[in-house]
């Protein structure tokens, strides 16, 4: 793996917002300033190929990224400020098993992602 391609493996491991490539960039740049914005896009999308990263569009236009994990989680979006929430739920995960037996399947994987406005919000 090339220094710039540690750079951004670093940057993104560190990120906890599940950044698009520009925020990656922007990061990336503050470590080396020869990183070109077409290196981090060719980088994110070596990592999602060879399954280090997962992509994700939230709706927002972007494609966002964070490091595969071991564990998994569900995302909610925040549409007023964009923050994505993770968390997990043993409740929905039983929940989406007995969805899919009832239908005659087995579940394999899936993603959850929820989209909303905060409570005291008139969105």
């Amino acid at each position: 793996m090339t220094g710039q391609r540690r750079i951004i493996a670093k940057v993104l491991s560190e990120s906890t917002d599940h950044p698009d490539v520009e925020m990656l960039y922007q990061r990336a740049v503050i470590a080396d300033r020869h990183i070109s914005i077409a290196t981090v896009y060719r980088t994110v999308k070596l990592f999602e190929e060879a399954g280090i990263t997962q992509r994700h569009d939230f709706g927002d236009g972007r494609s966002r990224y964070e490091e595969t994990s071991e564990e998994h989680h569900d995302h909610l979006i925040d549409l007023k400020t964009g923050k994505v929430i993770e968390f997990t739920s043993e409740e929905i995960e039983v929940l989406q098993q007995t969805i899919a037996k009832k239908l005659g399947y087995r579940l394999v994987d899936h993603r959850l992602e929820l989209f909303a406005v905060p409570l005291d919000s008139n969105g």
